[in-house]
């Protein structure tokens, strides 16, 4: 009885342990919970087989046995997030997530006070945290938890932009489609393929190599750090990030409403006395804070970060993702290549839709000189210096030299990763 006692115990404290977030504090080493028999504390008459099938079935903590690359793309809104996520959703090998923490965020606010306190970032970073580990274990079950109406038989048509994964819009996933729509148009997923089966999103998960999930509602790098030093991940971090002039004007153009107020400084040249200067100061504090910590290099990123500038992506799309795969370690594939090839050389009609990727990269990384006033780009600049010197962005003087200057605004930088 005692050896059973002690069994059960240890089993207890596991169950336990698992449930604890620190992950950290576990060594590298597998922590088996079940320990082999002592015959000093148990009868010669004990059952081996039976501890042995105890220690078969308890939890244990270990490493990414399976080998998969967790690819996290850090970002904001209109930094060209969707754009880098192609990257990963057009190989063959990668299971890619669009969005998905939009379910937390849209499920806890209306639980939650609008004062943006340091409890509810909390509450919404641990929900988050957990939906992530959960994702990038493909157990995508987790995600019933934040989907309303919540799923019946495992089945939903209220996934957030389902169609921007083109995992979830194939086989085994997506069953209905013939040979001639292996490339589907996002708006045209649900319309051929019906509600989407989260059992079978999660064999198809399992069946890739690896898993890439791009987010906007994470704000700093450090907000990742139990997951980053979680040894049951290989998690790295791509942080993308943009000028923040040219987020601001591609926000004031795609949210035209929450953004009216510096629609109308721009068209009257009269700053409204209400602004809310939050909607840009908070991307430049984030920025300059998640920045920093990657730029410091603490040991807990090693190997885990990098820093990737949408201009120097625009500019230079291919050889950037190289760069980038060769940081992942995971091979690029053909189909990458071909997505870059056929969507960074876009007319100017090809990038209308506001969250479409068609389109001059070049062009579209630069197009916010004449877009905005130079009264709210000289506000900027005064608003956001210590990162616009941080990133090696260049500010401009006057309006001539905003107009006349062109992508040189963005210095020559090259940020290594931390490896």
């Amino acid at each position: 009885m005692q050896c059973s006692w002690k069994a059960v115990l240890l089993l207890a404290l596991a169950s336990i342990a698992i449930q604890y977030t620190a992950i950290r504090t576990f060594t590298a080493k597998s922590f088996h919970s079940c320990p082999i028999p002592n015959p000093v504390n148990c009868s010669l008459s004990q059952d081996t087989d039976v501890a042995d099938r105890l220690c078969d079935e308890s939890p244990t903590f270990s490493y990414n046995v399976s080998r998969k690359t967790h690819v996290l793309i850090l970002a904001t809104t209109r930094s060209g997030s969707s754009f880098v996520g192609q990257l990963f959703n057009q190989h063959f090998d990668v299971f890619y997530l669009f969005e998905p923490l939009y379910h937390v965020q849209y499920t806890l606010i209306p639980k939650l006070t609008q004062s943006k306190s340091t409890t509810d970032r909390r509450v919404m970073l641990g929900a988050s945290r957990d939906l992530l580990r959960s994702l990038y274990d493909c157990d995508l079950y987790f995600l019933e938890n934040y989907i309303k109406p919540q799923p019946v038989n495992h089945t939903t048509d209220r996934l957030f932009r389902r169609g921007a994964s083109k995992a979830l819009c194939s086989p085994p996933v997506c069953e209905s489609l013939g040979a001639v729509d292996l490339h589907l148009e996002e708006g045209d997923c649900v319309k051929k393929c019906g509600t989407l089966n989260l059992t079978l999103a999660t064999e198809s998960c399992r069946e890739h190599g690896h898993v890439a999930i791009k987010t906007v509602r994470v704000p700093e790098v450090s907000d990742l750090r139990a997951l980053v030093e979680d040894p049951r991940l290989n998690l790295k971090v791509i942080q993308l990030v943009r000028d923040p002039r040219g987020i601001l004007a591609s926000r004031s153009e795609t949210f035209r409403d929450t953004y009216r107020l510096w629609r109308i400084w721009d068209g009257t040249g009269r700053k409204p006395y209400n602004l809310d200067v939050t909607q840009l100061t908070t991307v430049c504090e984030d920025f300059w804070n998640s920045v920093s910590t990657g730029l410091n290099r603490p040991l807990w990123l090693k190997g885990k970060y990098m820093l990737v500038r949408y201009e120097d992506l625009a500019r230079n799309p291919m050889k950037k993702t190289e760069e980038i795969y060769d940081f992942l370690g995971i091979p690029m594939d053909s189909n990458v290549e071909r997505w870059i090839q056929n969507n960074t050389r876009g007319d100017r009609s090809s990038s209308k839709h506001k969250y479409g990727t068609v389109r001059n990269s070049a062009a579209t990384a630069e197009k916010w000189r004449f877009r905005l006033s130079y009264e709210i780009v000289a506000f900027t600049q005064h608003a956001c210096r210590q990162v616009l010197a941080q990133l090696g962005y260049k500010t401009a003087s006057s309006e001539e030299e905003l107009k006349n200057l062109s992508i040189s605004l963005v210095e020559e930088r090259d940020f290594l990763p931390f490896s």
